[in-house]
């Protein structure tokens, strides 16, 4: 029998949990044929010895919405072995959306999500103006990996009210146009519906996005939708502050989750990662939240993190001080003459003294709060240990600023630093990954591009919790970030090595699996900045049966599906 495709002699690590053993994959089409001792030759070839064989991940939470319009490889997830994706989350999609009512629709991610408005007129060719057609008009696109997508509540509310829906209420008619809107994009293939309650989620003039302007009754109305029609996963970013301490309005939202998911049968997801709050004890009554819906009869999943959630700063992307008065002259120059004045003595003095004594606080921004010299380090090797800047000043006999300062200049502006966006965590983030009923997933990829990359969320798993903690075996960390995801989407015949499933397979070293530092490029549409970051340790990712990834290189193939929901494909 011949094949197009053979990856010989790797260790297969199905994605089930089960022991990995070694084999041969002979894969026809986009489908895995044979799984065994394979004589004939293929077409084409992969030498996996001494590699493991697994299938592609899945990433349950991104928001590629805008991205995958001009990006067709879907970086920097490719890099990451990533081959299946899932957008719109947390109220955020491109459709539906009217044709005179973009602008609404970009209000809702701009800010919220930190897209690019620019980027987002230059780069969207807006074609469609209800979910089947965003559907469709997606399918045409090319793509490198595998897409599926929520209808999201804000761009659902502005389809039916217009500018109103950032003001009010919906009207009964409102309602009964979502939810016919719901209803279809369900039957075209959306995997579900997505809401945003939290109060970090607003639009780029300081109003809340439009699904905050919903009702609890809104909300229950439309996944009630989902449980009148048997479809659908239902995700929600918190709607609440997670990093404050309050246990009767967390009591109160826990209870509203609980009841939706049992009273609907739609299973309900959202983010449980140890950047979300300081408190542990927040962190455990989300945990115990999944358990107790479970006991109830209903269906409920966390979202987890392999690592604690940074902010990237650097010269080139952002710091703390960026708004502080004469740093934001200074920000405002060429790096060149940033350097010049920082190397001069007087005026690096000046601006160490402004960035450690303020002012900080809303008058100068929102996000300007005072940097915490002990939730930031250094970003200089892609696994941890990283050594904090207030460590590193003590070293140096200096100040935290100083510090970050000369590590810029000595390194040409490339040096990166990581700000917590809590204490860091990493058992906190352990008790999380072990859950019984957490996925490790939520990358956001696709959204705040200058200031986050945690695309790499996969292989820090692989070379820190796997290879240098031992926290989990291979085989745990695979099923983890493959067949678990694809269960809880339904995403048939992805997530398991099984002759008749689709040939999505990463081939790597386990001993070299690892992310690399990121970098800053200028290519958006319109030249805006973002951060990529790619791995070590990919032999080839394969996708749909075509290698797309060699060696770290796109090899031109464009295989990507769109994977229509449970409805779509009755």
């Amino acid at each position: 029998m011949s094949y197009d495709l053979v990856i010989r002699g790797g260790t297969i690590v199905d994605g089930s949990g089960r022991e990995g053993y070694v084999s041969d994959i002979g894969i026809q089409g986009d489908r895995i044929a044979e799984i065994g001792r394979i004589a004939s030759r293929g077409n084409e070839e992969i030498d996996a010895e001494g590699h493991i064989v697994s299938p592609g991940f899945i990433d349950g939470h991104t928001h590629f919405d805008a991205q995958v319009n001009w990006d067709p490889l879907g970086t920097s997830s490719c890099w990451h072995g990533v081959t299946s994706v899932v957008m719109g989350n947390c109220g955020f999609s491109l459709a539906p959306c009217r044709s005179d009512e973009h602008a609404l629709v970009v209000r809702n991610l701009e800010r919220a999500e930190d897209i690019s408005a620019s980027a987002m007129a230059q780069g969207i060719t807006w074609s469609w103006e209800s979910y089947p057609q965003y559907l469709d008009a997606l399918e045409k696109l090319p793509k490198g990996i595998n897409y599926a997508g929520y209808v999201g509540h804000s761009a659902l509310r502005t389809w039916a009210m217009g500018a109103s829906a950032f003001e009010k209420q919906a009207s009964e008619g409102d309602l009964k146009l979502m939810q016919e809107q719901l209803r279809a994009a369900l039957k075209a293939g959306a995997i579900g519906f997505s809401t945003s309650r939290s109060n970090n989620h607003e639009t780029s003039d300081d109003r809340p996005v439009a699904s905050r302007l919903a009702s609890w009754d809104e909300v229950r109305r439309l996944v009630g939708t989902m449980g009148e029609m048997g479809t659908g996963v239902f995700e929600i970013s918190n709607e609440f502050d997670t990093r404050s301490d309050d246990p009767i309005a967390r009591a109160e939202s826990h209870g509203r989750l609980r009841d939706l998911a049992v009273e609907t049968g739609i299973p309900v997801t959202f983010g449980i990662v140890t950047g979300m709050s300081p408190l542990r004890e927040v962190k455990r009554d989300f945990l115990n939240l999944l358990d107790s819906t479970a006991a109830a009869g209903g269906t409920m999943f966390g979202q987890t993190h392999s690592r604690d959630v940074t902010v990237l700063l650097s010269f080139r992307t952002n710091l703390p001080f960026d708004k502080l008065p004469m740093w934001k002259e200074l920000r405002a120059k060429p790096l060149a003459e940033q350097a010049k004045m920082l190397r001069d003595p007087a005026t690096k003095a000046k601006l160490v003294d402004i960035a450690i004594n303020g002012p900080y606080g809303r008058s100068i921004g929102v996000e300007a709060r005072k940097p915490d010299w002990n939730n930031i380090k250094l970003f200089d090797t892609p696994l941890p240990p990283h050594a904090t800047v207030a460590e590193l000043a003590t070293l140096r006999g200096t100040d935290p600023v100083s510090v970050m300062i000369d590590l810029s200049l000595e390194s040409d502006f490339t040096c990166f630093f990581l700000q917590f966006l809590a204490a860091e965590d990493p058992e906190g983030t352990l008790e999380i990954l072990r859950h019984p009923r957490t996925v490790m997933t939520f990358s956001d990829t696709g959204a705040h591009v200058s200031q986050i990359s945690d695309c790499s969320i996969q292989t820090h798993m692989l070379g820190w919790w796997v290879r240098e903690r031992q926290a989990f075996t291979m085989e745990q960390a695979i099923r983890m970030m493959t067949s678990s995801l694809a269960t809880y989407w339904g995403f048939k015949g992805r997530g398991l090595l099984r002759e008749g499933n689709i040939a999505d397979i990463n081939v790597f070293d386990a001993k070299r699996i690892g992310p690399k530092l990121p970098q800053v490029v200028e290519d958006l549409p319109g030249g805006s900045k973002r951060l990529i970051q790619r791995s070590d340790g990919f032999r080839a990712t394969v996708i749909a049966g075509q290698v797309v990834i060699s060696e770290g290189e796109h090899t031109g193939a464009l295989p990507g599906q769109v994977l229509r929901g449970a409805m779509a494909r009755q």
